[in-house]
């Protein structure tokens, strides 16, 4: 382990701006994608996939997308990789109302609110990023000829269902919390090769670091939890001071993995 005397508490902090502008990154591309999608420009009777090429909201996502088209001359009926694009969404907007729904419960526990203040508020800040994500997927399906989907992710509901009675404390929180994230990651990551739209393409690509930025920050509270060094879970935070699982467990995995992705027709609109 590094001496603390050679560590570099302004790595840390540029670290942190790093990861505040991922999301903000994210959140941006996000909305280009479904402006080009034509969530916002087109009218409701313009579907997608009956516009000759996509609209580019700006001139780099025009040269990004080298010009293509997006089923062009396509019938109005999904079909075929439109039926799939739409159930990948749906099934996306699932997993996000399920994220929602255990952050919120999560959040009227009375050891996080009335526990540490950096976990309260990283569980608040995180549900309003998965709603958004959810209207946004939702928006897309929409878009698409689709149905939203506002359930939660019926394989995933059952794992929360049985674990929900059975949590005692922050660390059962944080451990749920990861599942969920991780499964959203790697969904997502999945979907990128998965979905037939390029602007589909850009919004699963969008959103998937942020969950697996998510998940990254609650394997590092996990182990600072694990290590009974909760009062180390503040921002900012003493680098001098965590252990060395703390900077490393965050990032298990070099490409991120897909194999716990779920089908696309797992939370699709019955």
């Amino acid at each position: 382990m590094m001496a603390t005397e050679h560590i570099d508490t302004r790595l840390l902090e540029d670290l942190t701006e790093q990861s505040q502008d991922l999301n903000s990154d994210a959140l941006r591309i996000t909305r280009g994608a479904l402006t080009d999608f034509g969530q916002e420009l087109e009218p409701v009777q313009r579907r997608w996939w009956q516009r000759g090429g996509l609209i580019a909201g700006v001139a780099g996502t025009a040269a990004l997308l080298g010009g293509s088209r997006a089923f062009a001359d396509s019938s109005p009926s999904p079909s075929g990789s439109m039926a799939d694009d739409i159930m990948a969404l749906q099934t996306a907007a699932s997993i996000e109302n399920l994220a929602v729904s255990v952050y919120q419960t999560a959040a009227g526990l009375p050891f996080i609110k009335d526990g540490n203040k950096t976990v309260a508020a990283f569980i608040a800040k995180t549900t309003q990023q998965h709603q958004a994500h959810a209207q946004a997927f939702n928006a897309a399906a929409t878009q698409a000829g689709g149905q939203a989907q506002n359930n939660p992710d019926p394989k995933y509901k059952a794992v929360v269902d049985q674990a929900l009675p059975t949590i005692q404390g922050p660390a059962d929180v944080v451990k749920l919390a990861i599942t969920l994230e991780d499964v959203a990651a790697q969904t997502y990551t999945k979907n990128v090769s998965q979905v037939s739209d390029a602007q589909l393409r850009k919004l699963f690509a969008s959103v998937a670091p942020v969950e697996a930025q998510h998940r990254a920050t609650l394997l590092a509270v996990q182990a600072l939890l694990a290590g009974n060094a909760a009062d180390l879970i503040t921002i900012p935070v003493d680098p001098a001071k965590l252990p060395a699982a703390a900077g490393s467990v965050g990032f298990p995995d070099a490409f991120y993995k897909t194999d716990n992705a779920s089908p696309i027709s797992e939370g699709a609109v019955k």
